[in-house]
């Protein structure tokens, strides 16, 4: 961890200012997703000054290469997003999907599903709580705000739509391992089915909700 280290102020403020805030608002900078991909690198480039800003903040700077993931980290648990029940849940299965489908895939490739697919987990809990095509809307838009996913379609709650689920993901809890993220998303939607979690759950993206 960087101390007493305030590099940061060597750069060019306007860059700095702008790839910082979207790190802070947007959750998850991306190497693949085309409007973060400039960040990306600029931050790979001046990770020190990076590291040495946030740490003044109190967060940690996850830099994950093999995955092509930024990311940050709160050990005090702040700036982390209100999720209502439902949006939990299908985060919950989107990120099990990301596994599943990840065991079967080479390193580089992309993870594309089907919103139909989401539907047929969901239905697989016979939850009391029905999923309707504006919940779905609505929760989709939301992942794909924080960079979580992006869409091939232009309606994200038809059944017929192709998503691809991004590595960040596997940051939205985090766990060691895909086993470990695969076991306990498996827990986790368990105990939904089973009426043991509240109405409102906090994801870990480290972003502050509009």
């Amino acid at each position: 961890m960087a101390e007493n280290n305030l590099e940061f102020l060597d750069l060019p403020k306007e860059k700095f200012r702008t790839s910082a805030n979207k790190l802070l608002n947007e959750c998850f900078i991306l190497r693949k997703v085309k409007n973060t991909d400039s960040d990306y690198y600029y931050i790979l480039n001046n990770r020190d000054a990076f590291d040495s800003f946030f740490d003044l903040l109190g967060y940690e700077l996850i830099i994950r290469e093999d995955l092509g993931v930024i990311a940050l980290y709160n050990p005090f648990g702040t700036g982390r997003i209100q999720l209502k029940k439902i949006e939990s849940i299908l985060l919950l299965i989107l990120r099990l999907l990301y596994i599943e489908k990840k065991k079967e895939l080479s390193t580089s490739s992309d993870v594309v599903i089907l919103v139909d697919e989401i539907y047929d987990k969901y239905n697989m809990l016979n939850l009391r709580v029905k999923l309707d095509k504006t919940t779905m809307r609505n929760a989709l838009r939301l992942f794909r705000r924080y960079h979580l996913l992006d869409n091939r379609g232009t309606d994200m709650s038809n059944p017929d739509t192709r998503i691809v689920v991004l590595p960040s993901i596997l940051f939205s809890i985090t766990s060691e391992s895909l086993e470990e993220f695969y076991r306990e998303s498996q827990e986790k939607l368990s105990k939904y089915e089973n009426g043991g979690e509240n109405d409102g759950d906090s994801a870990d993206e480290e972003a502050d909700e509009d």
